[in-house]
């Protein structure tokens, strides 16, 4: 094992969008940074298998707070982040008949609550759905973002403040250390001993495999096995994206990084899921995968779709991305997206980060901030 003399002031698991946005806020406040990323490259995974979507609070009208959050965060994160906003095409929210837990009505008022732009679809596009299926169909203001794009402006972000990134690299071990933390890595070439005063575990849906391997408490998720089907949209949907609210219904939206569309559906997009539980063992992710195995659910997403929208039944299927979702156990209620900041009772200065959507970065910023000052946590 070779010893890295660097002593860090922090350390950031994970090279994910949120990983990435912690350490340029440490870098910011005064710190010694280092990004531990398991990938080759930053923002590989999750930040990059997943709808695009922007959320503008639509989505979650059996949350109201976490609809105000996103409604609030829209803005910000469209200014913010402009380089990689996709916003040229229309979209739309149609309320199902049957199986919806809400109305058109309730729909209309949930949005005029949290301050969402909502218009009553034109007459060509409400005519593309099945009126025995459909109550009624708005159209809203909701973007998509390129993945790709957005890693991009993270890289320059990162190599403007001089965040050190070590790629290929995956955290074996964290043990306390005289006030500091010790942790151990892994490269393609070595295994590495090193030392930090603060460790940000930013690993998604790995979060628990540094704190089982480090004989810490789990921390309580639920993990789910998911499929988006990148599909060719129809010639006439092209410029739109589709979500039907609100139960067992689907998405179809713009996919940027790839100009296709993704389609997702509450039924067939989760294949499987699991939790981590604290007191039982640990399930590795990668492992899950590996013996569950990939059998693709994309024919019922489209075959289902294609009762309330017929139109869907020419869009053409050109491969699944596969990752694992993972959420609070408590989202499972009111389907909210809460974030997660959570010190370690064993190891205070190791923090759990995880957020449940992009917006959700304004919200992990003001948690960080608020952590630095509590703890006067300056280098």
């Amino acid at each position: 094992m070779n010893n890295k003399n660097n002593i860090y002031d922090a350390v950031v698991i994970g090279g994910g969008f949120y990983g990435c946005t912690v350490a340029l806020e440490l870098r910011k406040s005064g710190y010694r940074v280092c990004i531990l990323e398991k990938e080759a490259d930053i923002m590989q995974k999750a930040s990059y298998t997943n709808q695009a979507r922007i959320h503008q609070g639509y989505h979650y009208p059996r949350s109201v707070l976490t609809a105000r959050r996103s409604r609030v965060n829209f803005d910000r994160f469209a200014e913010e982040f402009s380089e990689c906003i996709f916003s040229s095409f229309e979209k739309y929210y149609a309320i199902g008949k049957i199986a919806s837990r809400i109305n058109a009505e309730q729909f209309r008022l949930f949005c005029h609550r949290i301050g969402a732009p909502l218009h009553k679809a034109p007459e060509q596009i409400r005519s593309l759905f099945n009126p025995d299926l459909v109550e009624e169909v708005f159209k809203v203001r909701e973007y998509a973002f390129d993945a790709v794009k957005l890693k991009q402006i993270m890289r320059r972000r990162l190599d403007k403040e001089s965040v050190e990134l070590i790629t290929n690299a995956e955290v074996s071990k964290v043990t306390p250390l005289a006030g500091s933390l010790r942790f151990e890595f892994t490269t393609s070439n070595d295994k590495i001993e090193s030392s930090a005063n603060f460790i940000f575990n930013c690993a998604y849906s790995r979060i628990n495999q540094v704190m089982q391997a480090s004989s810490l408490p789990l921390v309580p998720l639920k993990h789910e096995l998911t499929e988006l089907a990148l599909v060719e949209a129809p010639e006439q949907l092209k410029n739109a994206g589709f979500t039907i609210m609100d139960g067992p219904f689907f998405s179809i939206m713009p996919f940027p990084a790839r100009q296709l569309h993704s389609l997702s559906h509450v039924r067939y997009t989760p294949h499987n899921y699991w939790q981590d539980i604290p007191d039982r063992p640990y399930m590795d992710v990668n492992a899950h995968i590996i013996n569950t195995g990939k059998n693709s659910y994309h024919i019922h997403m489209l075959k289902d779709a294609q009762r309330y929208m017929p139109a869907l039944a020419d869009c053409n299927y050109i491969e699944s991305l596969w990752e694992v979702k993972t959420v609070l156990p408590q989202s499972e209620i009111d389907d909210s997206r809460p974030i997660l900041f959570r010190r370690s009772d064993l190891l205070p200065n190791m923090i759990s980060i995880m957020g449940g959507k992009i917006d959700n970065i304004f919200d992990i910023r003001e948690k960080l901030d608020m952590f630095l000052h509590k703890t006067a946590g300056r280098p």
